[in-house]
């Protein structure tokens, strides 16, 4: 790992246990291992960080869980709908990263317009938008009942959000969770496909 790198992953976790205003560059340069004024050497500041971590984890998430520019292959079958939904649903509950960037998220939305909206991008509209366009797809392709693709999104993923965000206050909730998402898509599959 690259010194730069150990100071986006340092700072990340101290963003996410004591807030961007709660860090500050010596502590981020001591849990790297380097005077302060060595950050410089990477970083223009503390917002040069905080914009670094937040793009490369909007990258991160885009790769690997997809947007509405990016849905993947449109799943042919209710199993297929299952595999894809909890696939994302594993990488957003598990992803170390991602999962500090919602910690950090959650406490920070309501300090910047910026990471209110990152936050309600990936916990509501831009999931519930992803969905929805999955949704149109599969009932164009004849795959899904003919309905409200709007409503029938945002019933498939706020209890999914709602359950991600008990794992991230009660971790050992994970498998449970993971156990009530899956059988939650099963039985929206059975309802509408």
């Amino acid at each position: 790992m690259t010194t730069k790198e150990r100071i986006l992953n340092e700072a990340l976790s101290l963003f996410a246990e004591n807030g961007y205003d709660g860090t500050s560059m010596e502590q981020i340069a001591t849990k790297v291992g380097i005077k302060a004024p060595s950050l410089y050497k990477h970083f223009k500041g503390k917002e040069d960080i905080l914009n670094t971590l937040i793009d490369a984890a909007e990258a991160r998430y885009e790769e690997n869980f997809g947007s509405e520019k990016n849905l993947g292959k449109l799943p042919a079958n209710a199993d297929e709908f299952t595999a894809m939904a909890m696939k994302r649903v594993k990488f957003s509950m598990t992803d170390p990263m991602i999962k500090k960037i919602r910690k950090f998220l959650v406490q920070e939305q309501f300090r910047s317009e910026r990471l209110a909206e990152i936050t309600t991008r990936h916990q509501n509209d831009g999931i519930q938008k992803m969905y929805r366009m999955i949704i149109e797809a599969m009932m164009k392709a004849g795959l899904w009942k003919k309905g409200d693709a709007t409503l029938l999104s945002l019933e498939i993923t706020s209890p999914v959000v709602v359950l991600i965000a008990r794992v991230d206050r009660q971790p050992k909730f994970e498998k449970d969770a993971l156990k009530i998402i899956e059988k939650h898509v099963r039985y929206f599959c059975e309802l509408y496909m």
